[in-house]
């Protein structure tokens, strides 16, 4: 299982698959439109009465936050789970924040909305597409963001804030969070350099991969690391699930 491979710290896989088991059945889960939506797609099993929410039109960033806020209005009886990339909220995330702080307490009656932040300092989704489709390695100085205390912003607006960078301390997490009596904002580290490798990937599209990489990618060798453990995780025999 592919959520399931060492990273540094913390596989953005295994941050939705150990939400699986944990939802209740009306939750809505919304994400961002970037890496998050890859994961999202790949590793969150939706049971009958759960709902998603996602922007599909290509390079939107930021909605995940704005969808989960609408979806309190709306269903303010529902849980609310929201996965966002740190440069979405970089961009508009962290003033979501302080909406949420005013209306949580006295227009919605089940108080949980979660947020899940990606955390990994790098507009990532962007860095793989130049990686993969023009063969560019990563160009630090658009890419690299500024290193934010996102637990300690949410923190400091009143809502439950954790920061989580130990793979172990994911289930406590969602546990933490899904129980409850406020928002709750997880700050969570996650590798960078863990690859989004579609099953269709094409042979150009590796090529690319492969001369950016060759081409003085500063993350190459985190990069080549993760993406043969990952890839050999299709060849191992696995139970079902």
């Amino acid at each position: 299982m592919e959520a399931g491979v060492e990273a540094d710290p913390i596989n953005p896989m295994r941050l939705f698959a150990e939400l699986n088991p944990r939802p209740p059945d009306d939750a809505i889960v919304t994400a961002d439109s970037r890496s998050a939506v890859n994961w999202y797609a790949r590793q969150l099993r939706f049971r009958p009465s759960m709902r998603g929410s996602l922007s599909l039109n290509p390079a939107t960033m930021g909605p995940g936050v704005p969808y989960g806020i609408g979806a309190k209005f709306g269903c303010p009886h529902r849980p609310v789970i929201v996965f966002a990339g740190d440069g979405a909220m970089q961009m508009n995330g962290l003033a979501e924040l302080i909406t949420i702080t005013r209306y949580w307490a006295e227009q919605w009656s089940d108080p949980r909305l979660i947020i899940a932040v990606l955390h990994n300092d790098d507009l990532n989704q962007v860095t793989w597409e130049m990686r993969a489709m023009t063969g560019a390695p990563k160009f630090v100085e658009s890419q690299s963001l500024p290193d934010v205390d996102y637990a300690g912003f949410a923190a400091g607006l009143g809502l439950q804030a954790i920061a989580v960078d130990k793979p172990a301390d994911i289930a406590p997490a969602w546990n933490n969070a899904l129980s409850a009596h406020r928002p709750t904002l997880l700050d969570v580290r996650c590798d960078p350099n863990v690859p989004p490798i579609p099953p269709h990937a094409t042979f150009d599209q590796m090529t690319s991969a492969a001369r950016a990489l060759l081409g003085g990618d500063e993350d190459r060798w985190g990069v080549i690391k993760q993406g043969v453990k990952t890839k050999l995780q299709e060849f191992l025999p696995h139970r079902p699930t």
